[in-house]
C-alpha cells in the first residue's frame, strides 16, 4: 500500500511524483511502456540513438529554464544549436532560439527526473475502484511479459498523468467521478504526429558540412505534410552516419493514423523533404517509423491541474492542462502535487522540483 499512485511515467508524473516523495510520501510510478520520460523519447536503432519524441528543450518558462540549468550544469543536456531554419514560400530564414539537447539521447531527461522514484514500469491500468476501508485500487494489465510483478497496487491518493483519452478507458462514473470532471476530459483534443528516423551513407556527411546556409533544425510553418526537420546526428558525440528525423504535420499524420505499412508512409515524408532541402534524403539506409497518436494538446483545459471532486483524492495532470508543451506538463505535476499534499497529510513542499 502507498500514500500516492502516480498513472504516467512522462513529465508531469515525474515531477509530481519527486515533489511528493522528496516531501515523505510512499509513492509508486506505474508506467506502461519500458522507460521514463513520456514523449520525451529516444529510440536505439542500428547502432545509434533518435530521439522521436521531444526534439529538444527550449526555454518556455521558469520550469523547463530550471530543468535546463540543471541537466546542462550535470553535462546531460548541452546546447544543440541557437538557431532554427524555418522554410517558407522555398525560402529558409533563421530565427534565434536556443535548443538544448542530450546527446546519450532525450530520454536522459526522463531518467534523470526518475532517480530514486519506484517506478512499476511493464504495467497498464485497466480499471480502478474503491476498496471498503476507502483506498484507491488499480487492476493492472502486465504489458512486458513479466507475470511475477504486481498486477494490483492500492493506495490512499491517485494522480493520472497521462493523455485523457487513454484516462477515460478506465476513468468512468462507475467509481462516481462527476460528470462535470469527465466532460472536461472528453473535451481534451490532440493533435497526432508521425515521425520517421531514417540514416543514411557515411559519405553523405560530406555533402552537409559544404550546405549553405548550415542548419541543424528546420520548421515547416505552412507545408500540408510536413512539420519539422533535424539533423539528429547532429546530437551525438560519436556518430558514425548522418541521422535524420522528421515530423509530420497533424493533417499529414491524421491520413495515415491507421496505416498498416509505415515504411512507405515514412518514405512520402522523406521524399517530401528531398523536394525541399537535399535531394538525397529519400534514399536511405534504413528508415523507422513511430507514430504519436496524442503528440500534441489542442486545447488545453485552462487550469494547473484537474481534481475530482466528492471522491477519494483523485487528479489529473499533464500536458492538458495550463499552457501545454513541456512547460505545462511540468507545471501541472507540481500544481497536482500541491494538490494531494492538501488532502492528505500537509506535509511540507520544496518550492521547486528540487533537482
Amino acid at each position: 500500500m502507498f500514500d500516492v499512485a502516480v498513472i504516467g511515467a512522462g513529465m508531469a508524473g515525474l515531477s509530481c511524483a519527486r515533489r511528493l516523495r522528496l516531501a515523505g510520501y510512499s509513492v509508486a510510478v506505474v508506467e506502461k511502456s519500458r522507460g521514463a520520460g513520456g514523449r520525451v523519447a529516444t529510440r536505439r536503432v542500428q547502432g545509434t540513438r533518435a530521439d522521436h519524441g521531444a526534439r529538444y528543450l527550449e526555454p518556455q518558462g521558469e520550469a523547463v529554464q530550471g530543468l535546463i540549468d540543471v541537466l546542462v550544469d550535470r553535462d546531460i543536456l548541452k546546447l544543440w544549436t541557437d538557431n532554427v531554419w524555418e522554410f517558407r514560400e522555398g525560402e529558409l530564414s533563421a530565427s534565434s532560439n536556443s535548443c538544448y539537447a542530450a546527446p546519450a539521447g532525450m530520454n536522459a531527461v526522463g531518467k534523470y527526473l526518475a532517480r530514486d522514484l519506484e517506478i512499476w514500469f511493464g504495467r497498464r491500468v485497466q480499471a480502478i475502484s474503491t476498496t471498503d476501508n476507502q483506498m484507491w485500487h488499480l487492476s493492472l494489465e502486465v504489458t512486458d511479459g513479466n507475470l511475477d510483478t504486481p498486477q494490483e497496487l492500492i493506495a490512499k491518493a491517485v494522480v493520472v498523468a497521462i493523455p485523457a483519452p487513454q484516462a477515460l478507458m478506465f476513468l468512468n462514473s462507475e467509481i462516481n467521478l462527476p460528470s462535470d470532471f469527465l466532460d472536461k476530459l472528453r473535451s481534451v483534443e490532440y493533435d497526432p504526429c508521425i515521425t520517421v528516423m531514417a540514416g543514411y551513407p557515411a559519405a553523405k556527411q560530406q555533402d552537409l558540412s559544404s550546405l549553405n546556409p548550415q542548419w541543424q533544425a528546420v520548421s515547416f510553418r505552412d507545408d500540408a505534410d510536413l512539420a519539422w526537420l533535424g539533423l539528429d546526428s547532429s546530437k551525438r558525440l560519436d556518430s558514425q552516419q548522418p541521422v535524420f528525423v522528421v515530423h509530420s504535420s497533424a493533417n499529414f499524420a491524421d491520413r495515415h493514423l491507421e496505416s498498416v505499412d509505415l515504411p512507405t508512409v515514412g518514405q512520402e515524408l522523406l521524399d517530401r523533404a528531398s523536394e525541399h532541402l537535399i535531394p538525397w534524403l529519400k534514399e536511405p539506409e534504413w528508415l523507422q517509423v513511430h507514430r504519436w497518436r496524442y503528440a500534441f494538446c489542442r486545447n488545453p483545459l485552462p487550469v494547473s491541474c484537474l481534481p475530482a471532486a466528492g471522491t477519494l483524492p483523485l487528479v489529473c495532470a499533464g500536458d492538458l492542462c495550463g499552457e501545454g508543451q513541456i512547460e505545462g506538463a511540468l507545471r501541472s505535476g507540481l500544481a497536482a502535487a500541491n494538490w494531494v499534499n492538501s488532502q492528505l497529510d500537509n506535509l511540507p513542499l520544496h518550492s521547486s522540483l528540487n533537482l
